[in-house]
C-alpha cells in the first residue's frame, strides 16, 4: 500500500510541536489556535488537528471548554509528583549512563553544558533552556534504554514549557557548583552512584527556584480567586 501523504504531513506537523514543547519554546499555559498553527507551517489544518490531538493524548497539551487548545501548565502538585518520578528515573538513566560513558559521549554533554552557562551568561533564556534539555536527553539516550527514554521523553512534554518560569526571577542556583560538572565528573570516573547522586543534587537544588515561583503564583491565584 502507498504511504498515505497526510499522515507524512501529520508526523512532520507532531514532530515539530512535539520538539517545541520538549524545548521550552512553548509556554506553559499557552493558547493554541489550528488555523494559525496550520498558516505558520504550510499546510491544511487537518493534519495540524490530528497531531494536536495525539500530543493532547500524550499529556503536552490539552483541550480546554469551548475547544480550546493549550499547553499544560502544571500545578504545584503535579511539579512535585513528576520530579518524585524523575528522580528515580533520572537517576537510573544517570546510573546506566555512568556504566557506558565514553570519552566522545561526555564530551558531547559538556559541550552542551558549556552552552547553558553561556545563554544563562548573556541572558538568552531560551538557548539556555534548550541546552538544558540537550544535556539531559544525551544523558538519558547514553543509558542505552529506549523505553525509560520514551518515557523520560514523555514526561518533559509537560515539564519543559515549565522551564520558561525559571528565567529570569528563578534562574537555577547551586550550593557549589553547577551540578551538571558533578554529573560529568561522574560519568568520566564511570561511576554510577556519584552520578546518580549529582543527578539527584541537580533536580533539587536547580529546582528550587521553580518551586518558588509556582508557589508564588498558586499563592495569588489564590488570593485572586
Amino acid at each position: 500500500m502507498a504511504p498515505d501523504p497526510r499522515d507524512n504531513l501529520t508526523s512532520r506537523v507532531h514532530a515539530e510541536l512535539r520538539a517545541g514543547l520538549l524545548h521550552g519554546r512553548l509556554r506553559p499555559g499557552q493558547r493554541l489556535k489550528i488555523r494559525e498553527l496550520a498558516s505558520a507551517m504550510g499546510v491544511s489544518e487537518t493534519p495540524v488537528r490530528e497531531a494536536v490531538m495525539q500530543l493532547v493524548r500524550e499529556g503536552g497539551l490539552e483541550l480546554r471548554p469551548a475547544s480550546a487548545i493549550r499547553v499544560v501548565r502544571l500545578s504545584l502538585s503535579d511539579y512535585l509528583e513528576l520530579r518524585r518520578i524523575r528522580l528515580l528515573l533520572e537517576g537510573l538513566a544517570a546510573e546506566e549512563a555512568a556504566r557506558r560513558a565514553t570519552p566522545p559521549a561526555v564530551a558531547a554533554l559538556a559541550q552542551d553544558h558549556a552552552a547553558l552557562e553561556a545563554a544563562e551568561a548573556s541572558g538568552e533564556w531560551q538557548a539556555a533552556i534548550e541546552a538544558n534539555f540537550r544535556f539531559h536527553h544525551g544523558l538519558w539516550r547514553l543509558a542505552g534504554m529506549p523505553n525509560l527514554l520514551g518515557i523520560l521523553e514523555g514526561i518533559w512534554l509537560r515539564n519543559g514549557p515549565l522551564l520558561n518560569l525559571l528565567y529570569p526571577d528563578a534562574k537555577p542556583s547551586y550550593l557549589g557548583r553547577h551540578r551538571h560538572l558533578d554529573i560529568l565528573d561522574g560519568l568520566r570516573a564511570r561511576d554510577a552512584e556519584h552520578t546518580r547522586a549529582a543527578m539527584h543534587a541537580d533536580l533539587v537544588e536547580g529546582g528550587r527556584g521553580l518551586l518558588w515561583r509556582l508557589e508564588e503564583l498558586e499563592a495569588t491565584e489564590s488570593r485572586c480567586a
